[in-house]
């Protein structure tokens, strides 16, 4: 997460993922529905204190890392690269295969 925008787009995705309401969060938070607001926009500074209150409500950890760690990290919501395929990959491989070769059959 490269800025503030980034945050709030990870925090809007959790509350969401979480199925927990923003006025249930604001409670747990301690927070006014315009501070809650205004962090979840995207378009505001806020205190880290606030964004560690939200996180920790949401089950997040912030964690700091150096930026060449960062970019070996799974991005949200991304699923894991896998490096071995499995059998379902190797058959849809084949399949894909199969069908290019009959492309090209009179």
């Amino acid at each position: 997460m490269k800025s503030i925008a980034d945050i709030a787009n990870g925090l809007r995705s959790q509350l969401k993922a979480t199925g927990m309401t923003q006025a249930a969060l604001r409670a747990a938070a301690g927070l006014s529905a315009r501070t809650l607001t205004l962090l979840l926009s995207g378009s505001h500074d806020f205190k880290l204190s606030t964004l560690l209150a939200v996180a920790d409500r949401l089950g997040l950890e912030m964690v700091l890392v150096p930026k060449g760690a960062a970019a070996g990290l799974p991005q949200a919501g991304a699923a894991p690269a896998s490096t071995v395929p499995s059998l379902i990959d190797l058959a849809q491989r084949r399949i894909g295969a199969d069908q290019g070769a009959d492309a090209g059959r009179p």
